[in-house]
């Protein structure tokens, strides 16, 4: 079908019309990964469906199908709710700092009590950062994008979230959600002046940040990947682990079913944080090198849909999606490799967790909607109408 044809008002918005311009590409690698997290988990469950890999399929089947509903969505729905799920998010979060309404675990104060269930407002967060900036940089003219006192709002929309989730504490959230917002201001145009000028304040401004602004559990994971060595029994147990894993499983791995370090306890977190470790000592360089190239293969799939889109909204907020994820693969990758400090990041569709699982699958629902809607022409203006 042509460009011309999709972009006829009647025929655009017929279903069927809808459903060939999916991209069934990305949909298939976004299963494979989901899959083969699925087959993980029933590894290091000890060969059982229970207590993670049941659940893990059934979440993704789920959040499969609402991903292919918000594809459906027309690009301009997106677009016009862009400031308003940024600001429920926002207020979600502030609410977590009121006592009876946040919920406390392990140290940190990250979820939000609404009555039957509890929510992390972070994750809301990560979509509602990518959708308010797309639409404040859709509105801007190339001079406000790359140097100009207007850039406030952006860099507001990036760090008021950045320091109340940083506050709860979750530094690998607040890190995912600063990235991100840094990542869609790049693309968007930013001069090359205040990008040197922020990473010179970031250089100056970490190592006095270490040592003084975290909480005492931060430093010594940052402590712990300098030198896992120095206390292999405690806190550089999950890093040392880890390694021992990748290393294990050479070339082809161990086997299916047949990893030491899991089956026998040794790999902390094997269901969610280190669950790629588990994946390099069962099915070794080759296994692990073949996940890598799916995870690549939806990256560059998701840019090309971007890069497609008709309005500036469309490529700056499947871009922002798109890094968000890539960030995702990146930092639990280097994490697990000892490269990165443990900052609890998982790795997005093959670790346990339905929190993050639902934040991805709707993102690639805004990909997706993208890529249907492509031809869409959005009003320009920073407003909220």
């Amino acid at each position: 079908m042509t460009a011309s044809a999709i972009s006829r008002p009647g025929e655009r918005e017929r279903f069927s019309t809808k459903l060939t311009q999916i991209d069934w590409r990305l949909a298939a690698l976004i299963c494979v990964v989901a899959g083969t997290g699925g087959l993980m988990l029933y590894s290091v469950g000890g060969g059982s469906w229970s207590p993670w890999a049941a659940k893990h399929m059934i979440r993704f089947g789920m959040c499969l199908a609402l991903m292919l509903v918000l594809s459906m969505i027309n690009i301009r729905y997106w677009f016009s709710m862009a400031y308003p799920i940024y600001g429920l998010a926002l207020i979600m979060l502030a609410l977590i700092e009121i006592p009876g309404l946040g919920y406390t675990a392990m140290g940190a104060t990250r979820w939000l009590n609404i009555g039957f269930t509890r929510i992390q407002p972070s994750e809301i967060m990560k979509i509602g950062v990518v959708l308010a900036l797309a639409r404040w940089y859709h509105g801007a003219s190339a001079k406000e994008a790359s140097f100009h006192w207007k850039l406030i709002f952006p860099i507001g929309i990036i760090g008021l979230p950045f320091l109340l989730v940083a506050h709860q504490p979750d530094l690998g959230s607040a890190m995912l959600i600063g990235l991100t917002g840094a990542a869609i201001m790049f693309m968007a145009g930013l001069s090359w002046k205040i990008i040197g000028a922020v990473v010179a304040a970031g250089v100056a401004f970490v190592p006095p940040y270490v040592m003084f602004g975290m909480h005492e559990y931060q430093r010594h994971r940052v402590l712990t990947f300098l030198d896992p060595e120095a206390d292999p029994s405690g806190t550089g147990y999950h890093i040392m682990q880890s390694k021992i894993a990748l290393g294990s499983g050479g070339l082809l791995g161990k086997g299916f079913g047949l990893g030491s370090q899991s089956q026998l306890e040794f790999l902390p977190e094997k269901q969610t944080d280190f669950i790629f470790s588990a994946v390099s000592e069962e099915f070794g360089f080759l296994g692990s090198f073949t996940l890598l190239a799916c995870y690549a293969g939806i990256i560059l799939i998701s840019l090309r849909i971007a890069s497609l889109s008709h309005s500036h909204f469309g490529r700056l907020a499947s871009s922002g999606v798109t890094a968000t994820f890539a960030l995702y693969v990146l930092i639990n990758g280097a994490m697990v490799m000892g490269l990165a400090p443990v900052v609890g990041v998982p790795m997005p569709l093959l670790s346990y967790g339905g929190t993050v699982m639902l934040t991805v699958m709707i993102g690639f629902g805004l990909v997706m909607a993208t890529r249907v809607h492509r031809y869409a022409e959005l009003p320009k203006g920073h407003g909220l109408i």
